[in-house]
């Protein structure tokens, strides 16, 4: 159970920070005309090419500089927000790309009818456009949902405590040195698969039809 909570206290922020931000960046450069609202999109989309392989030295070094700047050495580094962060920062490029594209489907005309009526940049998010994101959002918390609780490598990196550490590194606990009871490892993983089976088959018709959108056109 205690791993399991950890993977909650993870997965859950993380998604909601990603899809919240995503959707804020998506709205700017989708809805609005300035000089680099482009080269904005390609900066946050280009995140998407760096394994995490590539940089987790960097981002290990950065986490204790930093903490020992502030006087704090663990503020990031073996803390749950130390993680969190990491998986926003890289996937919020991928929510963007996809949020931005679904949001050039959406007809200007509703934009222009809410500005035409007073909505201000806050009302015209909220009220219009964000209504009609519930498919690719639901799309998305499934993938990232998925990503982030299945993810092993950035809370073997940046956490040491193992009492902290989410399902899918506690697991590799279960393998030994030289004998693996590979019952017990099976029977681990399918249980730490069932909170993204529940949360695909809960939304499922939101995440098929966020698959598809477009498909006709």
């Amino acid at each position: 159970p205690t791993y399991f909570l950890n993977s909650a206290i993870i997965t859950i922020p993380a998604v909601f920070l990603t899809l919240f931000l995503g959707c804020l960046i998506a709205f700017v450069v989708s809805r609005y005309s300035f000089k680099w609202n482009v080269s904005l999109l390609l900066l946050f989309t280009a995140g998407n090419l760096l394994p995490a392989q590539l940089v987790f030295i960097p981002v290990f070094r950065m986490y204790l500089e930093f903490g020992s700047a502030v006087g704090n050495r663990t503020l990031l580094y073996d803390q749950w927000i130390g993680v969190v962060l990491i998986h926003v920062a890289f996937q919020m490029g991928f929510a963007t790309f996809v949020l931005s594209n679904y949001m050039k489907t959406i007809p200007k005309e509703i934009s222009e009818s809410a500005m035409i009526d007073g909505a201000s940049v806050f009302r015209h998010f909220w009220n219009v456009m964000l209504p009609l994101l519930r498919p690719p959002l639901a799309s998305l918390a499934v993938l990232m949902t998925t990503w982030i609780y299945n993810d092993f490598f950035w809370a073997l990196v940046l956490m040491k405590t193992d009492a902290k550490r989410p399902i899918t590194s506690a697991l590799g606990r279960l393998t030994g040195e030289f004998v693996t009871d590979y019952n017990l490892l099976a029977a681990g993983a399918t249980i730490a698969a069932a909170p993204t089976l529940i949360v695909f088959f809960v939304l499922r018709r939101h995440f098929v039809s966020g698959l598809t959108m477009g498909s006709t056109k």
